[in-house]
């Protein structure tokens, strides 16, 4: 091995020591400990090894659940979060006047902390004996009737989760978008508008191709995020979701450890390692996609 390469490998070592301890042992350890049957947490004691952890949990209901849940969380705000963000960041970068202002103010959510936005939105969603909440005042006005979005019914409770998680990654993504399209050479835009192309296949032709990496990031990114999701639940549902009926995959593995049905460590961890695989494959298949449709 050449000098050059030890040390590049001298200086990977503390990024890979850092990796292999907090990212590969504990992966390791939750494998392991989702193939030890009847793991019991004050002994530490186990008496076999197999997949009845894997099938206890996609037997749970409340599992089946978490799992619906999710999936429609990732379904619904992936894309529109991201073709929101888009619309707006095009918007920015296409006014001059307070447009740093304007970024202000769209990156403020982002600073925020998150369970107080939350407790925001349960205040002007929520349906209380002495007020309908703010948003349910604003339906009354267009003639729509009152609906309890927070203790209500199931649609209700996931269009208040969906607006809140889109709410809450929109600031993020808004500035790697507007960063992404302030760096596209105008050259090219310059060269369109001599040709006279019209601005939709300017945007489907330059625009896109060009910010295409920045959007594949937010893509895989807002995926894994979404997947991860518990704390948006909790701020606006309370710390039982299973009661609310609006748990998510990462609040099962909360509930498993610590909740009231807590102190099943095997059931958390084959729950946990599912998600990695549902997760994983998903990465997989984007990565797969932008080797077509992403252009560095």
């Amino acid at each position: 091995m050449e000098k050059k390469e030890v040390k590049g490998w001298l200086y990977l070592l503390p990024a890979a020591l850092f990796l292999g301890v907090f990212l590969v042992y504990p992966l390791i350890d939750v494998l392991i400990y989702s193939l030890e049957e009847g793991y019991n947490f004050a002994s530490q004691t186990y008496f076999g090894v197999g997949l009845y952890n894997y099938s206890y949990v996609l037997h749970d209901p409340y599992f089946l659940q978490a799992l619906k849940n999710t999936f429609i969380l990732v379904i619904i705000t992936v894309p529109l979060s991201t073709g929101i963000a888009l619309l707006i960041s095009l918007g920015l970068v296409s006014i001059q006047k307070l447009r740093d202002l304007y970024h202000t103010l769209f990156f403020l959510p982002y600073v925020t902390n998150t369970l107080a936005v939350g407790l925001v939105f349960m205040i002007l969603f929520k349906k209380t004996p002495y007020s309908d909440g703010m948003i349910n005042l604003l339906l009354n006005m267009v003639g729509i009737s009152s609906v309890d979005f927070i203790d209500g019914p199931y649609w209700a409770k996931m269009f208040v989760l969906c607006f809140y998680t889109i709410w809450v990654v929109m600031p993020f993504k808004i500035l790697i978008l507007t960063s992404a399209l302030a760096s596209v050479n105008p050259l090219y835009y310059s060269a369109a508008k001599v040709d006279g192309t019209s601005r939709f296949r300017t945007f489907v032709k330059i625009t896109l191709p060009m910010i295409s990496p920045s959007l594949f990031y937010l893509i895989i990114t807002g995926f894994i995020g979404a997947f991860k999701a518990y704390s948006d639940a909790v701020a606006l549902f309370g710390t039982d979701l299973n009661a609310a009926g609006m748990n998510t995959m990462v609040g099962y593995v909360y509930d498993m450890l610590y909740g009231n049905s807590g102190g099943y460590p095997s059931y958390a961890s084959a729950a946990a390692m599912i998600l990695f695989m549902i997760v994983l494959t998903i990465t997989c298949i984007n990565l797969l996609v932008s080797k077509k449709y992403v252009h560095y």
